[in-house]
């Protein structure tokens, strides 16, 4: 894209100085209604750092075939669930989205042929968790897709190509779990700190190898073992941490917040990485 169109699309996102980057265990839809120890977490880490003028999240709940954009002035509340209470359905973000944004995106990445979206609005891997960071709806939210057709490798590589928004005031934000098995949830544990000893092992080995800047086995999480596997049955929610983790650079600060386990067979674990 030519210098002066660029410009003329980032006028509503100037230069500023690097903004963080985080991943975030967004776990069950009902973080959106209930008051957590999570929900403070996702308070907390907003205070801790500065406003964005706008979101990118990648969240796993949106994959397609090719990467796309959300582009649309309104995006909806999409309320992508079923089985819940009225009130959790009744819940509207209605956080502007940023067509401007969504064309930057567009412009910077050379890894995939990104399309600008009309439809989709925002689901709850972003929505759940946003609302509680900027409870005003008063930072413009733009979403990009997973395609579910790419290695992890390539997920990586895109990320890359995305870091130059973290110094245009974007907040890039990875929404999804590090263990997420569904089908191996204990239900007699819903609502406290049990793990099943494979989602113990897988999390203790994610942690390592987030610590120790290991990237490449996170990115080869198939060839880590059984544990992996069942805390890995479909990478759509994994995927996410690595869109946060390929932004690190050698400035940037790694914490970790909310890093429990849930249920047996989740983990609520995020990620922040801010500049020093």
């Amino acid at each position: 894209m030519k210098t002066d169109a660029l410009n003329k699309i980032t006028a509503n996102l100037g230069k500023t100085d690097k903004m963080p980057a985080l991943f975030l265990g967004h776990g069950s839809p009902m973080n959106a209604i209930e008051e957590n120890e999570f929900v403070a977490g996702f308070r907390q880490v907003a205070q801790d750092i500065p406003k964005p003028q706008a979101i990118l999240c990648i969240s796993a709940h949106w994959e397609t075939r090719g990467t796309q954009v959300t582009a649309m002035e309104n995006p909806t509340t999409i309320h992508d669930f079923g089985g819940f209470p009225p009130e959790l359905f009744a819940v509207q973000y209605p956080a502007p989205g940023s067509p401007e944004l969504a064309k930057l995106t567009q412009s910077i990445v050379q890894k995939a042929d990104v399309h600008l979206d009309d439809k989709w609005g925002l689901d709850h891997g972003a929505w759940s968790v946003i609302k509680h960071m900027y409870p005003d709806a008063d930072v413009p939210v733009v979403q990009m897709s997973l395609d579910y057709y790419q290695s992890p490798q390539y997920h990586y590589e895109l990320a890359k190509e995305l870091a130059s928004l973290r110094e245009r005031g974007v907040l890039i934000i990875g929404s999804g779990n590090m263990v997420h098995n569904l089908r191996k949830v204990s239900w007699a544990h819903l609502n406290d700190e049990y793990a099943h000893d494979w989602a113990l092992e897988a999390m203790n080995k994610m942690r390592e190898f987030i610590l120790k800047d290991d990237h490449q086995s996170l990115i080869n999480y198939s060839a880590q073992g059984a544990a992996y596997n069942l805390a890995i049955p479909s990478p759509e929610h994994y995927l996410p941490l690595l869109y946060t983790l390929a932004l690190k650079d050698d400035k940037d600060e790694l914490s970790l917040f909310n890093d429990k386990h849930l249920a047996g067979a989740l983990t609520m674990t995020s990620v922040k990485l801010q500049a020093t």
